[in-house]
């Protein structure tokens, strides 16, 4: 059995004394926890990038919700601008009215009585969830379903972005304003008087003026805006 002096007197021999002394071997360092934390978050990072990469990006930000549809659009909005343009109007119908987490909607069509024989069809979508701005200018499924007719022109001034057309039979106009999450759209139609029906005849009436229906419509949009909006 080899004693604890020739252990150290073996262990001495192998290694000089000094070396023993001044240069220890050197100890393993311990990971910090810090340093497991940003190696678990560069990995967590990575992932997610990826799977952002491979959704298309981060989620959209829901717009700003400055609107609020009505049950009754008819009797929130007279329309009383293009009811001046269109000679009066004789009824108003709310139609179909909706809630949903993604959207609320709400109309109303109101028939005129004037020489032209205008009719008016009004239509409320407030969008809770995407944004409708990048589809804006692209209409609603029914244009996109019969054929885009004339072309949209902006309209500034109105809303964050407003288009208008005129119909190329010059009967009757288009006008579409976004703003806050909320799109408006006024459709007017003017479908003149044939003989026989109560009113003016439709021979000699010439159509409606387009630069007046276009200046009751906006004026219209900013008050039905300013009807829906939150307080």
């Amino acid at each position: 059995m080899i004693s604890e002096p020739e252990l150290d007197g073996a262990w001495e021999s192998a290694r000089p004394a000094e070396v023993a002394q001044d240069d220890p071997v050197p100890a393993r360092r311990p990971v910090r926890p810090w340093q497991w934390v940003a190696a678990t978050a560069v990995a967590t990072s990575a992932l997610w990038a990826g799977g952002l990469y491979a959704s298309g990006g981060l989620p959209a930000a829901e717009p700003e919700v400055r609107y609020a549809v009505t049950d009754d659009l008819c009797r929130k909005f007279g329309a009383p601008a293009l009811g001046r343009a269109a000679g009066g109007f004789t009824d108003s119908t709310s139609n179909e009215t909706g809630r949903h987490p993604a959207m609320d909607w709400a109309s109303c069509s109101y028939d005129g009585d004037g020489p032209d024989g205008i009719s008016l069809l009004v239509l409320v979508e407030l969008h809770k969830k995407t944004d409708p701005g990048p589809e804006f200018a692209l209409g609603s499924y029914y244009e996109r379903i019969l054929g885009a007719g004339a072309a949209w022109e902006e309209m500034p001034g109105l809303g964050e972005q407003a288009l208008v057309r005129s119909s190329e039979a010059g009967e009757g106009l288009e006008l579409r304003v976004r703003d806050g999450g909320a799109v408006f759209s006024f459709e007017v139609m003017s479908f003149g008087r044939s003989e026989g029906e109560p009113g003016p005849a439709e021979k000699g009436t010439p159509p409606p003026d387009q630069d007046a229906l276009t200046a009751a419509a906006v004026e219209d949009a900013r008050a039905l805006m300013a009807a829906l909006r939150k307080r």
